[in-house]
């Protein structure tokens, strides 16, 4: 099978625990250790954080083997919400005549667009590199890490012991055990960035996030994209309603989806592409295309630690087990960001270093007080953040809800981009938000009002009276708590 890829990246979330000491195993003795105050191992994005607040006559050591900037700046955030942009602009560019504007044939320029998500990347990439390398009391070792003892690990020949230690490293696409998956060519996220031609026909192999941002972006840029789903329901982490329109927008761009069915194996057809057989409710099916992309989730980077000589406990997943404060099993050993399962984001990360922080400076910020938020770039986007229905309800909460489709927003319907729905859900106990999914123009932007609202611990109440401007897609936001009902489920119980 092709060599493995180490980025950092998508995680998945665990419950708050008690972290129990872990087992340290003995190692043979190592040269004499350089101490520091700060050890951070890898350069995701909770890295910049932790710099920039630590003092600065501590000494601080970081690490890095791989690309600086972690997946955010070399194959997440930054790359593929660039690609995001360039498709947008192709899709919109097709319509023009929907809004008055006549132009000739529109063709992508694949070399220029990804020239373009290159740029950005090296300069991410270069701008944190030159910080690390020019901060006075910054050691900068450009190598992989791996513990040797309590808080000390080797890395570019050095033995580097920290007063604390900061695993950073992040997590890298998971592989599934499929028959043949070695004999062929595959892509995961970070070999799909370096294409240099685009695929004929992109065959995706996961229904989630990962794979459906690509599956759109890909068939904007003018190739066939078929998208295997092992459910039913594409998006599964999102209730029904949500997922059917997002796949009815993905559709009407073209993308192909056969779902409900589980890869079998994988083969080179004659003409050097590849064919995933998968077995389903209808037999056995089989789809053939140029190109692979595998997106069935995401392992955490803790194998590649030696985390054992350091007293380092994971789950059985691999995922570095933390307390509320993000402290693993070792003393003086933190655990940031998706290694420790805890968030999936970028914006979990750097959360999670201020967390880590504000408990150095004797706060009380906890892991626990953070509602989930996030948001998906397909177009139009998801803005999800707390509770879904189906989780508000398996909670146990007396759930009212609001419902508003963009086709009734005029500032939606002025852009031509009526596609999606607003979902507001609200306790119909203590009159405070649990949760809000946001499919549709700007949904991606007006989650955060509602993250803000659930932080302030606002009551639907409260936020009905606020004014919002006109004309946006915002100002519709609290005039939608008007039709708000319970949801059958909790009014039946």
């Amino acid at each position: 099978m092709a060599a493995m890829v180490w980025p950092s990246g998508y995680g998945s979330t665990m419950e708050p625990q008690t972290i129990k000491p872990g087992t340290m195993t003995e190692r043979p003795a190592q040269p004499d250790a350089e101490d520091f105050d700060h050890v951070i191992v890898g350069t995701g994005q909770a890295v910049g954080t932790l710099l920039a607040a630590l003092p600065e006559d501590e000494r601080v050591a970081i690490i890095e083997g791989g690309a600086v900037g972690g997946t955010c700046v070399n194959t997440g955030c930054t790359p593929t919400k660039t690609l995001v942009a360039s498709a947008k602009v192709a899709h919109q560019a097709r319509r023009a005549g929907e809004y008055g504007v006549r132009t000739g044939p529109v063709t992508v320029d694949f070399a220029a667009v990804m020239a373009r998500m290159n740029d950005m990347r090296e300069a991410s990439r270069n701008g944190l590199a030159r910080w690390f390398e020019t901060a006075p009391n910054v050691t900068f070792v450009r190598d992989w890490g791996r513990f040797v003892g309590p808080r000390t690990l080797v890395a570019g020949g050095r033995t580097l012991r920290g007063a604390r230690v900061y695993l950073n490293v992040g997590a890298r696409a998971r592989i599934p055990d499929v028959p043949g998956l070695d004999t062929v060519p595959w892509l995961d996220n970070v070999r799909l960035l370096e294409l240099d031609a685009l695929p004929d026909h992109l065959v995706v192999m996961g229904a989630s996030y990962v794979g459906l941002e690509f599956a759109q972006m890909f068939a904007r840029f003018g190739a066939r994209v078929s998208v295997i789903g092992n459910r039913q329901q594409i998006m599964p982490r999102e209730d029904a309603d949500v997922a059917e329109a997002a796949q009815a927008a993905l559709e009407d761009d073209g993308v192909e989806f056969l779902l409900g069915v589980r890869p079998q194996r994988v083969e080179a057809t004659p003409g050097g592409g590849v064919a995933v057989v998968c077995d389903g409710d209808a037999g056995e099916q089989q789809v053939q295309g140029s190109h692979l992309l595998v997106a069935t989730g995401r392992v955490p980077n803790s194998d590649r630690l030696d985390l054992e000589y350091a007293g380092v406990a994971v789950d059985e997943r691999g995922y570095v087990r933390v307390d509320d404060e993000l402290r693993t099993s070792a003393e003086g050993v933190f655990a940031l960001g998706d290694v420790n399962g805890r968030g999936a984001f970028t914006h979990t990360s750097v959360n999670d270093a201020e967390i880590v922080l504000d408990g150095l400076r004797g706060g009380s910020r906890r892991v626990s007080q953070r509602p989930a938020v996030y948001a998906m770039f397909i177009d139009p986007p998801l803005g999800r953040v707390g509770l879904s229905e189906r989780e508000a309800l398996a909670a146990g909460h007396r759930v009212r809800k609001a419902a508003l489709p963009m086709e009734r927003i005029a500032r939606a319907k002025e852009m031509g981009e009526t596609k999606g729905f607003v979902k507001l859900l609200v306790d119909a106990d203590s009159e405070r938000f649990l949760g809000a999914s946001l499919l549709g123009l700007a949904g991606d932007e007006l989650v955060s009002t509602f993250a803000t609202a659930m932080n302030a611990g606002m009551t639907w109440r409260e936020f009905r009276t606020t004014v919002l401007p006109h004309p946006t897609v915002a100002e519709l936001m609290p005039w939608a708590l008007d039709d708000l009902s319970e949801v059958g489920d909790s009014a039946a119980a």
